[in-house]
């Protein structure tokens, strides 16, 4: 009994905090005259962006790369950036670390409200659009994906709840995870585990990518992954993406040589600023900060593909 009573007290200071955070209101709400974002083109316009993260705001431990200093100095992390990502168009989001990559493609989602200035899709600001449709409008595949101790099918229903199984088979066959799961011990009933441990970097990368294809959003962010796969994992999340990304735009965090080069645009941050923009060749005669970035990234993956500074 006394070991009993001290599971319940244990459980009970673990619901307390869990009623707590249920309980927190979201500073981010719809107003009262938003409409729904109607068949979005992909079309991004960041105007004069300046933004600061609340003090004491627990959602910044999910933005690791970004640096600590700004925000406990209350100084912006981001600053009067501007720039317009036309429909269709690949974009590399590079510079050092703690250079605002991060906070940047959290504000195309309206996680947070920016401080001056407004983030445009296909004209609308997002501000003045249901959250749910601005996010409907888009696909995520961070570096580290989500997967919930459910079924392969349930993790991949999350995003359209009444997809067919021939839509998940044709989502995942185009990711070139359909192989993998179909040799799976229930297919695609099997359960993949807390966070998906059941399941390679490599193939929770491609599972999160078929999630992208069967929602088919307009707009895609992608932080690309640095962790290490194999070669052949490798090959096959670049083909995953190279198809997930077709006909949309696409916003990248880029840790890859064949990222910026073939990039529409690139946008060079540092300390929060835009200091750069413009393709890949132009930006190396430039001999500005993209260069250097660009010479370390190749002594990098000469050592490991994996490795990155940006």
């Amino acid at each position: 009994l006394t070991n009993a009573r001290v599971d319940v007290m244990t459980a009970l200071v673990s619901f307390e905090r869990v009623f707590e955070v249920l309980d927190t209101p979201n500073p981010i709400a719809d107003r009262p005259d938003a409409v729904k974002l109607q068949q979005p083109k992909g079309r991004i316009e960041l105007a004069d962006v300046t933004f600061t993260y609340p003090p004491s705001d627990d959602r910044l431990a999910s933005l690791q790369n970004e640096t600590a200093a700004p925000e406990a100095s209350g100084q912006p992390v981001l600053r009067q950036v501007s720039a317009v990502i036309e429909p269709g168009q690949l974009v590399a989001l590079v510079g050092p670390s703690g250079a605002g990559k991060t906070t940047l493609a959290a504000l195309l989602a309206r996680l947070y409200d920016v401080d001056t200035g407004a983030v445009l899709i296909d004209g609308a600001d997002v501000r003045d659009v249901t959250q749910e449709s601005l996010r409907a409008s888009m696909g995520v595949v961070p570096q580290d994906p989500h997967l919930f101790h459910e079924t392969v099918a349930d993790n991949l229903r999350y995003v359209r709840p009444a997809a067919t199984d021939a839509d998940m088979e044709a989502a995942c066959r185009s990711a070139h995870i359909h192989n993998l799961i179909a040799s799976l011990p229930e297919g695609y009933n099997t359960v993949v585990g807390e966070r998906g441990y059941r399941l390679s970097g490599g193939e929770k990368q491609r599972l999160a990518i078929a999630r992208v294809l069967l929602k088919d959003p307009a707009i895609v962010v992608l932080d690309e992954a640095t962790s290490h796969l194999d070669s052949e994992n490798e090959a096959l999340v670049q083909q995953a993406l190279g198809i997930a990304l077709q006909g949309r735009t696409a916003v990248v965090i880029a840790h890859r040589l064949s990222t910026v080069t073939n990039a529409d645009l690139i946008l060079v941050l540092d300390q929060g600023e835009l200091v750069e923009s413009g393709q890949h060749e132009g930006l190396l005669a430039a001999d500005g900060l993209y260069a250097e970035l660009y010479r370390t990234l190749v002594r990098n993956e000469q050592r490991s593909p994996a490795e990155s500074v940006v």
